[in-house]
Parts: structure tokens; C-alpha cells; sequence
């Protein structure tokens, strides 16, 4: 193996930062996962050759979100790491004003690196660019159900027109046949070079042949950036692999523990809603955390943990619900009051869960998984194998026998949590 930190990325949430490391694993690379920046670690005695730092910048303020960033990305390059990866959602969750385009210009000032490329495709996943345009399962993505997201609705589906909103540089597309013509590919760089201080590069991204080729032009910047989707070819480049040959699993921890599981689910993703409802139709248990009960004291953590901790199967615990029911219940209790009250309850569920001895922590949401990640010690985690694509199983280096599956609201197939389950049981 060859013990080089060649990535350190900087996430900006933990379910899409797991998301990150997974698909670092899948080209061979030996990775950690850490929850903000670890108090101790020497990531080189480790032999660690990606890094993910997950931090909770997505909707933080402007430069709060700045801050936390580079300072994530300065200490990974002090540990070495060769270059750094500003990873965001594969539907580019950003506003207007940011937070996407002000982290990567801080970057580019910051660590006197010219330019870099914003690539969030994910195409395993239905998310691909074509002609600078993100579509989502084949619709552009101010056209898909983006455009209502409660936090971040999307405005436009033109990645430049995106990220030029919020950031100070210019962007220039990289159509495919470009990005395929290597002379006519550097002619186009060495004349940006000349014009321009900064800028991003935006590739079409369609097929994991547009990844290697992407890999190939671009994987030489300092600085980089996009979704999951190019780490994989990214990794592939750095270890010298074809994509034939496979990666390195052989650092990775096994999937499978014994003992009981947890089961948190608090997207609101219509992926999640599916996932949820065939949970309750194949005949399992779950409890839905209403939320006019929970705010007027009539539901607790007591009541809810009893039914979880009782039952000889794993009961689902959720908050989960249709976009206009969420609206009506944002619109009564507010939006932050409502979304502390439900994640303090996941919190200590996942707190006490701990405490009795489960082994396992299965969850649906980043807010969520954030939540749980607040009840559980402090720790760096070891990337195994993924459930679904971008969500793999991580275990705790201090806690080996624990597993846990947190992902994004909308990744895994429609039979997730039972998915999940089978995957992580010895």
C-alpha cells in the first residue's frame, strides 16, 4: 500500500461526507471519516490515504461556513494531503449567496491555487451534467423536486449560472468532445491561464468513461470539488489502477455485527417516504413521531424508547412526511423550533440506545444522522462496504463493535432499512 495522503476532503455534512469516503473506498484508497477536526491523530502513522473531514456548513452563515472550512483543509494539508476536496451535494445544495461558491473562492485565495473544477454529478445515482446543465433522473434540476426544497430550492439548472451567483470568479463549460481532445483541451486551459486570476471548469459528466477522462485533465489541481460521483476515478488515478483491476478491500472492516439496531428516519425525501412506507408494508414496527404531540409534552423520548427497547425486532422510529404536511407544521410551531424539537428526540433515542448496548445505528436524513452523531462518543471512522451507493457501513476506531448507516434523504433502494439491516447483522 502506499501510505501518501493523496485527498483530504472537506464535507459539508456528515451523511454526504460518508457518502465521500465511500466511494474513495470503492477505487482502493484506505479512508477515515472524522467528525469535525480530530483533537489527535496522525494521519500518516495511520496510513491514511483519504481523509474526510465532516463539517455542518452547508446552511451555516457565509463566513462561519468559510472559516470552518479552511481551517478543515489547512490541517489536512499539514497531514500531507496532496489535494483538497470541497465535497457538496449531488444536487448542489447551495442558495443564491452560497455556501458552495464562497468556500471555494476562500480556497483558491487561500491556498494560491489558480483554478478548480465543480463536478457534483453522481450518475450511478441519476445525477449527470450535459451541456453544463445537472439533471436529476433525467430532468433538469430546477425542474425536479430540487426546485421546492424547503432549505435550498433550486432556481436554475445551469451549473455556471448556479455557482456564478455566489461566487466572485467565472466559470467556463467543458463540453464532453473538449474534455476528450487533449491538445484542443490544454490550447483551451493555457489561454484561461493567461486571462484569468481564478476561475471553475464545469465538465459534461454522463458515464464513468467522462469521469476517467475528467480524472485525467483535471485530477492534477491542488484544489477540487463536487459530489461523491469522481472520487472513485479520482482514487483510481492516484494508485496508479485501471478499472478493471479493482480496488484494495482488504483495509476494510467487515459489515456484520451481532446485537440489537436503531432505526431513525427524519428526511422528508419522497425517496425516504418510499422507503419508510414499504418499511411499515412488509410488517415491521414504526412509530411516527408526531410532531402537535411532541411540542405540546403529550410525547417523549420515555415512551418512544420503551417501544424500541421492548420489541424482540427493530422498530423505526420516524418524522418523515409529506412536503406539504412539514410546510403546514413549519408554519405553526416555526421552523427551527420544530427541527430542534425533533432532532433533540433523536438525539436521545441514539443516547440511550448506547447506553443499553446497540450495536447498530441505521438512519435516513443528514440532519438526522447529525442528530445521532451528537449522542455518540467522539470518534474517527473506518469506511467498510456500502449498503447502497454512496452509503457505506462505518465503525468506529474506538468502538469496533458498532455499525452505523446513515445516508442522504434520497440514496438507497426502496427497501433500505430492511436492506440495511440484513447487510449489518452477523
Amino acid at each position: 500500500m502506499r501510505e501518501k495522503l493523496f485527498l483530504g476532503i472537506v464535507g459539508d455534512d456528515f451523511t454526504g461526507s460518508s457518502d465521500a469516503a465511500s466511494f474513495a473506498v470503492k477505487a482502493g484508497l484506505k479512508t477515515m471519516l472524522f467528525d469535525g477536526i480530530p483533537a489527535d491523530m496522525d494521519l500518516r502513522a495511520a496510513g491514511v490515504q483519504c481523509a474526510v473531514i465532516a463539517l455542518k456548513s452547508r446552511m451555516a452563515p457565509v463566513k462561519e461556513a468559510q472559516e470552518a472550512s479552511l481551517k478543515a483543509a489547512l490541517w489536512l494539508k499539514a497531514q500531507g494531503a496532496e489535494h483538497i476536496y470541497s465535497k457538496y451535494c449531488s444536487t448542489f445544495d447551495s442558495t443564491p449567496k452560497g455556501n458552495i461558491g464562497p468556500i471555494l473562492d476562500n480556497f483558491l485565495e487561500k491556498l494560491d491555487v489558480r483554478s478548480s473544477f465543480i463536478c457534483p454529478a453522481l450518475p450511478v445515482n441519476g445525477r449527470v451534467v450535459r451541456g453544463g446543465i445537472l439533471y436529476i433522473n433525467g430532468v433538469p434540476l430546477a425542474e425536479s423536486p430540487m426546485k421546492n426544497h424547503p432549505l435550498t430550492p433550486m432556481w436554475d439548472s445551469r451549473l455556471k449560472n448556479l455557482m456564478e451567483a455566489q461566487s466572485r470568479y467565472p466559470c467556463f463549460e467543458v463540453p464532453a468532445a473538449l474534455l476528450y481532445d487533449e491538445a484542443a483541451y490544454k490550447k483551451f486551459i493555457a489561454g484561461l491561464d493567461a486571462e484569468h486570476e481564478h476561475y471553475y471548469l464545469i465538465p459534461d459528466y454522463t458515464s464513468d468513461e467522462d469521469a476517467r477522462m475528467i480524472a485525467l485533465r483535471m485530477g492534477n489541481l491542488a484544489v477540487q470539488s463536487g459530489g461523491s460521483g469522481i472520487l472513485t476515478a479520482l482514487g483510481e488515478l492516484y494508485l496508479g489502477l485501471k478499472p478493471s483491476e479493482g480496488g484494495d478491500e482488504s483495509h476494510m472492516p467487515l459489515s456484520e455485527t451481532t446485537g440489537k439496531a436503531l432505526l431513525l428516519a427524519g428526511s422528508c425525501s419522497v425517496a425516504t417516504q418510499t422507503q419508510v412506507a414499504n418499511f411499515i408494508k412488509a410488517g415491521h414496527k414504526a412509530v411516527k413521531i408526531d410532531a402537535p404531540s411532541l411540542m405540546a409534552g403529550a410525547l417523549n423520548v420515555d415512551s418512544l424508547f420503551k417501544e424500541v427497547q421492548d420489541s424482540p425486532s427493530p422498530v423505526l422510529i420516524y418524522s418523515t412526511a409529506p412536503a406539504d404536511e412539514v410546510g403546514a407544521l413549519q408554519k405553526e410551531y416555526g421552523v427551527e423550533k420544530l427541527a430542534t424539537a425533533i432532532e433533540g428526540v433523536m438525539t436521545e433515542l441514539t443516547h440511550r440506545a448506547f447506553k443499553a448496548g446497540f450495536t447498530r445505528y441505521i438512519v435516513a436524513g443528514g440532519e438526522t444522522s447529525g442528530a445521532v452523531m451528537r449522542a455518540l462518543p467522539a470518534d474517527g471512522y473506518l469506511i467498510g462496504k456500502s449498503v447502497a451507493p454512496g452509503v457505506p457501513v462505518m465503525v468506529p476506531s474506538k468502538h469496533p463493535a458498532l455499525r452505523l448507516v446513515l445516508k442522504s434523504g434520497n440514496f438507497g433502494d426502496p427497501q433500505f432499512f430492511d436492506t440495511a439491516l440484513n447487510f449489518t447483522q452477523l
